[in-house]
């Protein structure tokens, strides 16, 4: 007979107590432990397994490659780093309305495989609406299953012997074995382990879709992830058309690639070449306006950098960034009338990256004073020009990585110029763009116009 016994469960970290406290000591977060029962068998299990194991030298190890499922996306191969590998279970995370929902349901109905998409969230008649907005069509073998019963799911699954199964969300999930409501740490505990152990004695991969908090972190326990083979985070401005796929977490592959989708109303469209997309295309040219050669991941992209500087008319001046840190915004505007004598601490400073795109790449730091410089003095730059560098706080402009790899990205979209660090270690090879190298920010302004 098994015995029951309750314990307090963080909501926020996952974090167990034997009784209940105000404070989770753990995340410091308040008022979120909540009483769950735990279910402890009483006979005892042994605790290693009857399979007999052997130490073995590394050297002796037979490296074997994963056997991979391409999908019809491109860019989803490209983050998983090839394909789904069999067996794996993957999770995905984002924002309500992000596409996760969406992203799946487009990979079920385009893959010729046997597919089991389960939701325990919408009804089937809902996902048919949506497939049918999709118009995409095309796999007989996508079956439907609505529940959020654990032991059932798991029983259809095995029944059906499916290719590929996708469960949307583990949030929603309950099992019996436990008592307590869908959505809790002892819940998405269990029914996660479950679910994973079922992936591995069938080597059948596994999408798991995961709420997030107001924080931005998955929901459930922190273990989750780390149960997982894959962790993909879905993010975008919803009130913009691109959607950033990365990967946070990733056995098979590299965590450094990106997949770039734009929303439209047949669902979400792989965008192959984001730069030819991310900058405007302008019949004249404007002050404030820039172009950045950064890097996600491994993929460079251009970014258009928008700048407008005006005279602070209620005395306080204010510093607005879209996309761009905005500490980070303060010290180069303190760099640039420390080392270079501009007076811009009595001006607005509004800054922009066009197309909803939000990054941390320290080499915009050249596109961004490039931006400022031209809307201070109201001079255009050329639209032939590019920009890549960070910049120190003695106004040096420093190094930055994958340099060769920026200006091929440059050369290949037809600018004439880019302006980089000069201590940058390039190839010998010619490139066919100019390269402008810059030591300070005093002689940058000097070279841009």
């Amino acid at each position: 007979m098994a015995k029951l016994k309750t314990a307090y469960f963080c909501q926020n970290c996952g974090s167990q107590y034997p009784q209940w406290t105000g404070q989770c000591k753990n995340c410091l977060e308040w008022n979120t432990l909540v009483e769950e029962i735990v279910e402890k068998n009483s006979s005892k299990t042994p605790p290693f397994s009857k399979s007999k194991q052997h130490v073995i030298n590394i050297i002796e190890v037979e490296a074997v490659e994963e056997p991979r499922i391409k999908t019809p996306s491109d860019e989803l191969n490209r983050v998983l780093g090839g394909g789904i590998v069999l067996g794996s279970v993957t999770l995905i995370g984002g924002e309500p309305g992000i596409g996760k929902s969406t992203l799946l349901l487009q990979l079920a109905l385009k893959m010729k495989k046997k597919i089991f998409y389960v939701s325990g969230e919408e009804s089937a008649s809902q996902i048919k609406m949506r497939a049918d907005r999709l118009a995409e069509i095309k796999n007989p073998n996508c079956f439907l299953y609505t529940e959020t019963s654990l032991e059932k799911i798991l029983h259809e699954a095995k029944k059906l012997e499916p290719d590929f199964v996708i469960i949307d969300s583990i949030q929603t999930l309950q099992s019996q074995l436990i008592e307590s409501s869908p959505g809790t740490v002892s819940q998405i505990r269990e029914c996660s382990n479950e679910i994973i152990k079922y992936a591995k004695e069938n080597n059948v991969p596994v999408f798991l879709v995961g709420h997030i908090t107001k924080d931005g972190q998955i929901a459930g326990p922190k273990v989750l992830e780390h149960m997982v083979d894959v962790v993909l985070n879905f993010d975008g401005d919803r009130n913009h058309l691109f959607r950033l796929l990365r990967a946070n977490k990733n056995r098979f592959g590299s965590t450094a690639e990106i997949g770039i989708y734009e929303m439209v109303s047949q669902g979400l469209k792989e965008i192959k070449n984001p730069s030819e997309i991310l900058i405007t295309k302008k019949s004249e040219e404007l002050s404030g306006n820039s172009v950045a050669v950064t890097l996600e991941g491994n993929r460079p992209m251009l970014l258009e950098i928008q700048a407008l500087v005006s005279t602070a008319v209620y005395g306080t001046p204010q510093r607005s960034c879209t996309g761009f840190d905005s500490k980070r915004l303060n010290m180069l505007l303190a760099v640039l009338e420390k080392r270079a004598g501009f007076q811009l601490g009595a001006k607005d400073v509004f800054l922009n990256i066009t197309g909803g795109i939000k990054t941390d790449d320290p080499a915009l730091d050249l596109a961004v004073v490039a931006s400022i410089l031209s809307s201070n003095e109201d001079i255009a730059i050329s639209e032939h020009y590019c920009f890549a560098g960070e910049i120190g706080l003695s106004g040096e402009i420093r190094p930055i990585a994958q340099a060769e790899q920026r200006i091929t990205e440059a050369e290949k979209l037809g600018y004439e110029k880019i302006f980089i660090s000069n201590l940058n270690k390039l190839p010998k090879k010619k490139f066919g763009i100019k390269i402008e190298e810059v030591s300070k920010v005093e002689d940058f302004h000097e070279r841009l116009f």
